[in-house]
């Protein structure tokens, strides 16, 4: 399946990635961008950003869309934490994105590390935005509230798709589950900001995609991000359609009339210039 010409971007420069590695200066990190194969990896390392992933590269479920790897991740570093601060002052960042595999393993899901990466950045530098890209914690509001207490400036959680296509898309996850997250956090978390993102073409409709606009205005979320499912490995879900970019600028207009901040676009990811979009509620 040929992609468009509005899908084509330029292979990354690998000066680029291996300069932000230099940089990091800690093999043992991981950052999404690479776990998950991103296609923006090369304009985002070009600008000296990155999206830090946590408790390890091993997920513990099994998402077709996702180029993370499956199987039984390791216990939680404990000296990562600090590692990641560092790494962050390395790069001179002010807005950090910090996302996590799914560590449906541990009692609290991986809650209490999200908390101890927060309060060491906070112990680095008062100052730093943070933006915690969370996983459903299975629905327990104890561990979101852990992530919640540490008072991070935004949190993210991905619907990833709609709800018709979460048996085959999300067969471990649950459509209304990952909708409370967001409810509840806006709920628990006083003045954060709530955050969420899916893909499209994945089968859906344009009427189902709306229908997650409306949901997420109803759980109250602040932001949308909407990007172009693109499978990171022929062995992945092949895209039923690409979506014209005509077709965004319609989810976005339609979001931005429920009251909702939405960057949509084919290249769009939930972390994709997330200091950017933040900046714009404030």
């Amino acid at each position: 399946m040929s992609l468009p010409p509005f899908l084509v971007k330029k292979i990354p420069k690998q000066e680029n990635i291996n300069k932000i590695r230099a940089l990091i200066g800690d093999p043992s990190l991981h950052t999404v961008c690479e776990e998950a194969s991103c296609p923006n990896i090369g304009e985002c390392y070009s600008q000296g950003t990155c999206t830090f992933i946590i408790l390890g590269g091993v997920c513990s479920r099994s998402c077709a869309f996702c180029g993370v790897t499956r199987g039984t991740p390791l216990p939680p570093d404990p000296t990562e934490p600090g590692r990641i601060a560092e790494a962050v002052k390395k790069l001179g960042l002010n807005y950090v994105v910090i996302t996590s595999v799914t560590r449906d393993d541990l009692p609290d899901g991986g809650a209490g590390h999200f908390a101890k990466v927060i309060d060491e950045l906070r112990i680095s530098n008062i100052e730093y935005r943070i933006e915690v890209l969370i996983p459903d914690f299975k629905g327990e509001i104890s561990a979101l509230k852990t992530v919640l207490d540490a008072k991070p400036n935004v949190l993210n959680h991905n619907i990833e798709t709609v709800p018709r296509l979460y048996s085959k898309v999300r067969p471990q996850a649950s459509y209304e589950r990952s909708l409370n997250t967001i409810k509840r956090a806006k709920a628990q978390g006083g003045r954060i900001y709530t955050k969420s993102g899916f893909m499209v073409g994945l089968g859906e409709t344009k009427e189902e995609a709306v229908y997650v606009l409306y949901d997420l205005k109803k759980a109250d979320c602040d932001i949308v991000t909407i990007g172009q499912y693109l499978p990171p490995s022929r062995a992945h879900l092949k895209p039923p359609r690409f979506v014209d970019p005509a077709e965004f600028e319609e989810y976005q207009k339609l979001g931005e009339e429920m009251g909702l901040r939405v960057f949509a676009g084919p290249f769009v990811r939930s972390s994709y210039h997330a200091a950017k979009l933040e900046g714009i509620l404030n």
